[in-house]
């Protein structure tokens, strides 16, 4: 994951719901060139950062069980108000079916008070191994790298209240 758009885990049930924030700066290099004199997030940034929110779910949902969960379909994407510098944009991602691999999620994302993205997505969650069998040690690698940032995305008391469960 090259992108991390997503500073922090506020909330999580797993198999239910997420809740978390992004919170946008000036330092995000992207900005001085969209809408150049006129910052905001892209909608496809606020998108990834709706796809992260679910992952997390998805991965702590199933014991980090899969190491790769991908974008498969974005449904009815809606965006409203812009998110600028200094701002957060509130993440919530309710987990509403599942079916083989993939999850699909109902994502809103609100800033202020406003909503700035809806719609629903579609995730596909594999290990390598499954497809290429010499990958098993890659799969191994990545878990435990999602492992680590979860410990550093979600507060020591959600953590707690999630291995007490």
């Amino acid at each position: 994951m090259r992108f991390t758009l997503l500073d922090r885990i506020l909330e999580l049930e797993p198999g239910k719901r997420i809740r978390g924030v992004k919170n946008l700066t000036m330092a995000e290099e992207y900005l001085a060139e969209h809408f150049p004199g006129f910052p905001v997030l892209p909608g496809v940034l606020m998108l990834e950062a709706a796809t992260q929110t679910a992952a997390w779910l998805l991965r702590v949902t199933e014991g980090f069980k899969h190491s790769v969960i991908l974008l498969q379909e974005a449904k009815a994407i809606r965006y409203g108000h812009f998110v600028s510098p200094g701002k957060q944009l509130f993440m919530e991602c309710e987990m509403v079916g599942e079916n083989g691999r993939l999850a699909t999620f109902k994502v809103k994302g609100e800033l202020e008070g406003n909503t700035s993205i809806t719609g629903r997505i579609v995730l596909e969650r594999f290990n390598l191994a499954e497809r290429h069998p010499l990958e098993a040690e890659k799969d191994a690698e990545l878990v435990a790298a999602h492992k680590r940032a979860f410990r550093t995305l979600a507060p020591p008391e959600l953590r707690e209240k999630l291995a007490a469960a």
